[in-house]
């Protein structure tokens, strides 16, 4: 079976929803149960991907192509001429590799950790040296680009322990995973790999709380039920999705139409205002 890595870089906040909430917000994102960390399903993922092979048929709806049936399922109504199938890509789960948070210097930092770091290089079936990695809660490898002259580090309201600068076979092989600029050349400069426990509370308390209204024309007040805060994982923030396959010429397909929208695909919620633009790249995986 062959396999690929799909990186998915947000441009603009995304919210992949986890549904109604009873707590503080109202429209969380979802999140895995262990760590906590935001994911993307896979079967929001596939959706967004097969919808690139619409097209419209002789009455003018619009329906997945042949070659989008091939490679995402058939799931209309099976006859016996027509039993339908399950789709040659198989899709996982979209995990997060890279967390933007507010620096004291250097504007932003991209907050990893050794969890993090670990379930990628099994995925990528790299060997990443990690004989440096943080082992106190408020201890990192710190860029020098964020670097304070007391040799700490500031990331959002917590002073930490900034310790020597990542590996460079660290930096090496998460500068590869996407073609986005911004990541590509501020990569060395913003990166610190955090413990897994601050890791967590960053990825918990420091996604982008958005409150949201719809306002009554005749009376302009809020509208019963209308008012909620939603909670969207900030723009610069890097997923993996791994995609295998069996077929020779599944991901060649998948490349061209990925390069035939300029490798920008939204996900989640709230298109139209903006939300869940992601740069994507296939890389491939040894």
């Amino acid at each position: 079976m062959k396999t690929k890595l799909l990186t998915l870089f947000t441009r603009t906040p995304l919210h992949v929803g986890a549904g109604a909430s009873v707590g503080a917000v109202d429209q969380p994102v979802i999140r895995e149960r262990h760590t906590h960390f935001p994911v993307i399903p896979g079967s929001s993922l596939k959706g967004v991907l097969a919808d690139l092979w619409l097209e419209k048929d002789a009455s003018g709806s619009f329906v997945r192509s042949k070659e989008g049936k091939t490679l995402f399922g058939f799931d209309e109504k099976q006859t016996k001429e027509n039993p339908g199938y399950a789709g040659s890509l198989y899709i996982g789960e979209s995990k997060l590799l890279a967390f933007p948070v507010r620096s004291a210097k250097g504007c932003f930092a991209w907050l990893t950790c050794p969890t993090a770091l670990r379930r990628f290089a099994r995925e990528l079936k790299i060997d990443i040296h990690f004989e440096t990695l943080p082992t106190g809660d408020m201890d990192a490898l710190v860029s020098d680009g964020l670097k304070l002259s007391s040799g700490k580090a500031a990331f959002e309201e917590y002073v930490i322990n900034a310790g020597p600068a990542p590996s460079s076979s660290i930096v090496a092989a998460l500068a590869e995973l996407s073609g986005d600029v911004l990541w590509t050349e501020s990569l060395k400069d913003k990166l610190a790999i955090v413990s897994d426990s601050l890791f967590r509370y960053f990825v918990e308390n420091a996604c982008e709380i958005a409150q949201h209204n719809r306002i009554v024309d005749e009376t302009h007040v809020v509208d019963d039920g209308a008012l909620f805060n939603q909670e969207n994982v900030p723009s610069e923030a890097m997923f993996y999705a791994v995609l295998r396959s069996n077929a020779d010429d599944d991901f060649a397909k998948l490349e061209a139409r990925l390069n035939s929208v300029g490798n920008v695909i939204q996900i989640g919620a709230d298109v139209t205002t903006g939300l869940g633009w992601c740069s994507v790249s296939l890389k491939e995986v040894k």
